[in-house]
């Protein structure tokens, strides 16, 4: 068992998909987790998967992760400070302004409250969607501000630390902008997407390849909760959507006016804009890559994955990414690999060696 920095016990309130995963990430690690949840239901899975124990009187944690709807997430925070005076408390809600300046308001105890959010989830929630590996190599933003002292921080960097996450500090106003921008407006921008394809015909929609199913991946995740951190997010959102509105009518204009001096040169340019967007994502490792692909087509029969991951390693090469297509019905599936451009063609060379079809 892998040596841990927290000493424990460690209270988690609320075992929904990020609950459950901080408790069974701990547990790994061997540290006393205390489960809480306003679901009793929710609350025997957990305990039933490994995640941690119910709660019991007399306890007395050192570190208080408070996982709940970002709603309640205030309430939910000035309760667990009252509750358990000599812990450190956090929450992992997706909005870290609102939140501090509601306990602010209250007058809470804010010496020992620092809000987190860690950049991680699925598109399904609940307990049994819990995993000990979630925030693996993930960013876990810490909104620092001036009223806790480091030492008393502690607590909170050795919980991301011991849960394989990469420690990253910003104050709320930067956490929320940043988040607006790479989280929330996607979200919004693929919802809008996927009502599109409401009423489409079925003609249509049978065309869909992957590069739909990129767009509208998140659009599947629960409106309810999203409808609660937009709320709390509203103004950076609204910000950066107005900006994203601006695009499209400039967009839109060159369309309708094909024939006019310019229009292709400004589509052009809105396009390339995309790709300089897209080089400043960070790769593998927090470093800049862009990477060479090759699409492998992969027979619709057990093992064939495997043994092509096995191919890619024995050639040498390392898949930085990776994209899967399979059309219902289709008797073969098609791998898109990405791999470091120098590695491109003798990769390909050792695959179609051994029998792989490689597409295009």
């Amino acid at each position: 068992m892998a040596e841990s920095r927290l000493i424990g016990p460690v209270r988690v309130v609320g075992v929904g998909l990020l609950g459950a995963s901080i408790g069974l990430g701990l547990r790994a690690k061997g540290i006393d987790v205390i489960l809480s949840d306003a679901s009793p239901t929710h609350l025997a899975i957990a305990v039933d998967y490994g995640a941690g124990r119910a709660a019991q009187p007399g306890d007395r944690p050192q570190l208080v992760v408070v996982c709940v709807p970002p709603d309640v997430t205030a309430d939910v925070v000035a309760a667990e400070l009252e509750a358990y005076p000599e812990a450190i408390v956090t929450d992992v809600a997706s909005v870290k302004l609102a939140v501090y300046d509601d306990l602010a308001a209250r007058g809470a105890d804010l010496s020992r409250y620092i809000g987190t959010h860690p950049m991680a989830g699925r598109e399904r929630g609940g307990p049994m969607s819990g995993r000990a590996d979630l925030f693996v190599g993930r960013p876990w933003v810490v909104a620092a501000h001036g009223g806790m002292s480091y030492q008393d921080g502690s607590a909170i960097d050795d919980l991301i630390l011991d849960l394989g996450a990469t420690l990253v500090e910003l104050t709320p106003e930067q956490h929320d902008r940043a988040v607006a921008l790479v989280s929330h407006v996607p979200q919004v921008v693929s919802s809008l997407m996927a009502r599109r394809l409401i009423d489409a015909p079925h003609s249509s929609v049978n065309l869909a390849g992957q590069g739909l199913r990129d767009i509208t991946r998140v659009a599947a995740s629960d409106p309810e909760l999203w409808v609660q951190i937009l709320g709390q997010n509203a103004a950076p959102v609204a910000d950066i959507l107005r900006g994203y509105r601006d695009d499209l009518d400039r967009f839109i204009d060159a369309l309708d006016n094909m024939d006019a001096p310019g229009a292709r040169r400004r589509i052009a340019e809105e396009l390339f804009g995309g790709n300089t967007g897209v080089e400043r994502l960070p790769g593998k490792h927090g470093v800049d890559h862009r990477y060479a692909s090759l699409i492998v087509m992969v027979e619709d029969r057990p093992g064939q994955l495997a043994r092509l991951f096995n191919d890619v390693g024995d050639a040498g090469a390392n898949i930085e990414d990776l994209r899967l297509e399979h059309s219902p019905g289709a008797q073969v599936g098609l791998a898109e690999i990405s791999v470091l451009p120098e590695v491109l063609d003798r990769l390909t060379d050792e695959l179609a060696a051994r029998g792989w079809r490689i597409a295009g």
